[in-house]
């Protein structure tokens, strides 16, 4: 997040896009409608499902899943037509301006509504109430990554940031909305294959020469490592031969499951290291069992860039480690030493090594969370980014055009299939799904879907079905709902007996290569 929380409610207009906030970020929710309820802020929300948080909205859209570049490129044109870009802004701190411009100028209201389904008059109102404010905001989730544009995707809502002079401003920016309590920690640490700590590239001989100094050995590897949906192809080609996962359950959160499982026994060796025996674990040759968070000490870094100390408050179960003594054992045994004796040895390590965390210490955080980058030890953290200038210099526009899914929609496969997360459960239900009460709240997978597709199809609300697509099918039940418009279905994929990730494509963003969870044709039927 370029911006704090704190921001949601000194916005004067915010654009949530591709995020269920109410149900996947229940706390940001809170400020989106508070804002909009008792603060007189503006809200725009655009999903293809009728969420909750659109009734707050002053402007909701539904475009057809895939449609993303076209309705933002839709907004920039008309911001430029009717002369609402922020001139002074664009001429001081940008750059690539005009190449953009002249790649958004096809994308008429006429075109865009031909694309995504939004009325034409609704998309002109988007835009110039997103345009009027003096601080607008931008907020999205998977809803926008997880496509083979994706990335292109995010690139098209940093344009219109920067088009309307949102960027480095208090209440505004451009704000992804992290899943999970510690993603935006593990991302920070390295847990990507090109990166070391700090987002400093393998390939940088700089970047690896201080690496290799801090810890003490010659000769890392320059050439980035390969993402986890790639390994899942790589196992299956037989070039990766083991693998270790820690607190990640891919057998029924990765892409095209079926594949993802041919692949998995393709390998030689699995170690999973986890909480509980998840669907991964039960399949792994050897099982390290962990510690949760509550039994153990150590940093989180949480949506908005703020890290901020665990405390251990309960005991673990006899013998159960902590993760990072399973790992200094493992690399010990391998033939490398890791002498930290304590996770606070261990953020010493990083501070020393990591420009944007150089003036954190357990000290610092004792008290209060700090957002990075924090260079000094007196410097009080940055709440927002690129303030005064961007950290390259100048923002950079981006020229983007707009290309369909990966996959569409035939007489064959006629319905779009998108897939999400509810309040009550967590990514696969690891713990969730062992709460009682979470599960009364929802017991069991179903296909959520429009009353006219239901009734064209001859299925009755709570019937069930087989959904089918060109990967797998599962059985669940129909839901008859009036949030899903009509040819586009929503499954929550928090369930292994009914995987929704059997039906998705996992085809790749070329960039990131995070597969289009967000889209794929499939058919259904009475079971």
């Amino acid at each position: 997040m370029t911006n704090p929380i704190s921001d949601i409610e000194k916005s004067d207009v915010i654009l949530v896009v591709g995020s269920n906030t109410t149900d996947t970020h229940p706390v940001i929710s809170a400020a989106m409608k508070r804002a909009a309820k008792f603060g007189g802020k503006k809200l725009i929300v655009i999903d293809p499902r009728g969420i909750t948080l659109k009734k707050y909205a002053a402007i909701q859209m539904a475009p057809k899943p895939g449609g993303d570049i076209a309705w933002i490129n839709g907004m920039i044109r008309i911001i430029l037509e009717e002369g609402l870009e922020a001139k002074a802004y664009i001429a001081e701190r940008t750059e690539g301006f005009d190449a953009m411009a002249d790649s958004v100028a096809s994308f008429t209201p006429e075109y865009v509504t031909k694309i995504t389904g939004i009325p034409e008059e609704t998309l002109t109102q988007a835009a110039r109430l997103f345009a009027s404010g003096e601080k607008g905001s931008i907020y999205y989730c998977m809803g926008i990554t997880q496509h083979i544009s994706g990335t292109d995707n995010v690139k098209a809502l940093a344009n219109l940031a920067m088009v309307c002079g949102n960027m480095g401003i208090e209440g505004g920016g451009v704000n992804p909305l992290r899943g999970q309590n510690n993603v935006q920690g593990a991302c920070d640490m390295g847990g990507l294959p090109d990166v070391y700590p700090g987002y400093r590239k393998v390939h940088d001989e700089t970047h690896a020469q201080t690496m290799e100094s801090a810890w003490g050995v010659t000769g890392l590897s320059r050439t980035p490592g390969i993402t986890a949906t790639e390994m899942v192809d790589a196992a299956l080609k037989g070039s990766l031969k083991a693998l270790y996962i820690i607190g990640e359950n891919p057998l029924l959160s990765e892409a095209d499951l079926t594949h993802t499982e041919k692949g998995f026994k393709n390998l030689e060796f699995l170690v999973v290291q986890d909480i509980f025996m998840t669907e991964t674990a039960q399949t792994a040759d050897v099982v390290l069992p962990a510690l949760c968070f509550a039994e153990k000490e150590g940093t989180f870094t949480n949506t908005e860039r703020r890290v901020q100390r665990v405390r251990k408050a309960v005991d673990g179960p006899d013998g159960v480690l902590a993760d990072w003594e399973i790992v200094c054992e493992i690399a010990k045994r391998m033939g490398t030493e890791m002498p930290f004796d304590s996770p606070e040895a261990i953020f010493t390590e990083i501070a020393a090594t990591t420009p944007a965390f150089t003036g954190l210490s357990y000290t610092r955080l004792e008290k209060e969370g700090i957002p990075w980058p924090c260079p000094t030890a007196d410097h009080p953290g940055t709440p927002r980014l690129h303030v005064g200038r961007f950290a390259k210099g100048k923002g950079s526009f981006f020229p983007l055009s707009w290309t369909p899914p990966a996959e569409i929609t035939d007489a064959e496969y006629p319905l779009v299939l998108t897939t999400g997360r509810l309040l009550y459960h967590y990514h696969t239900g690891t713990m969730t799904r062992k709460s009682k009460g979470l599960n009364e709240r929802a017991p069991e997978c179903f296909v959520e879907m429009a009353g006219s597709d239901a009734e064209e199809l001859g299925l009755k609300d709570g019937a069930m079905t087989q959904i089918t697509s060109r990967r797998g099918e599962i059985n669940a039940k129909v839901k008859v709902s009036r949030r899903m418009a009509r040819g586009t279905v929503f499954i929550p994929f928090h369930f292994a007996e009914a995987a929704a990730n059997r039906l998705t494509n996992a085809k790749l963003d070329p960039v990131s290569k995070i597969p289009e969870f967000k889209v794929c044709a499939i058919r259904i039927q009475g079971a």
